[in-house]
């Protein structure tokens, strides 16, 4: 059976089993590009030749940071993945790993490969390599990750009120999954 075929039937049962047949934007990718626009200063975002976008997800959720006493240090990233733009069908889990987790349970830790800040206001855009996959699922196989139009997410700019205390900064962002091209 073609490796396409799997995939899609693997995500036709994940939807069906959270009732959400009728969400596109995570269903796998066919022969057209999907790739997300990047602005001219984010081109090192583009992924090798040889991959090609499997599906994309949109997070919302926390950037966690915490105050050392002199900088909010960065923590991990706690978000939901949603089928849906307007957040709808939630598909997975987003955490600290870098790692984003399916309902299902399969599972892809990557780890930063570059970055670009096209909005000030805003955590930056990101490519990121895959370190390991675990489980059959949506997850299986993805190569590289991209994390992009993003809101929110900076760490507060006014200083914390004592050591260890932890700020919990809301974000939304989409991200792109790929895998290998057949």
């Amino acid at each position: 059976m073609d490796t396409k075929i799997k995939r899609f039937i693997a995500l036709a049962i994940l939807f069906a089993a959270a009732g959400l047949t009728h969400a596109r934007a995570a269903q796998p990718v066919a022969d057209d590009d999907r790739t997300p626009e990047l602005p001219a200063a984010c081109q090192t975002l583009q992924v090798a030749a040889g991959n090609e976008v499997a599906f994309q997800t949109y997070a919302s959720g926390v950037q966690v940071y915490r105050w050392n006493g002199t900088a909010w240090v960065f923590v991990e990233p706690v978000a939901n993945l949603f089928a849906a733009r307007n957040f709808h069908g939630q598909v997975g889990t987003h955490y600290a790993g870098p790692t984003w987790e399916s309902n299902s349970g399969s599972k892809v830790v990557a780890r930063r490969v570059d970055g670009c800040t096209p909005n000030a206001s805003a955590i930056p855009w990101l490519k990121l390599e895959k370190v390991s996959t675990e489980g059959p699922g949506i997850f299986d196989g993805v190569t590289f990750v991209q994390r992009v139009n993003t809101t929110g997410g900076l760490a507060p700019s006014a200083p914390g009120s004592f050591v260890g205390e932890e700020a919990r900064v809301p974000y939304a962002a989409e991200y792109y999954f790929y895998r290998a091209a057949n």
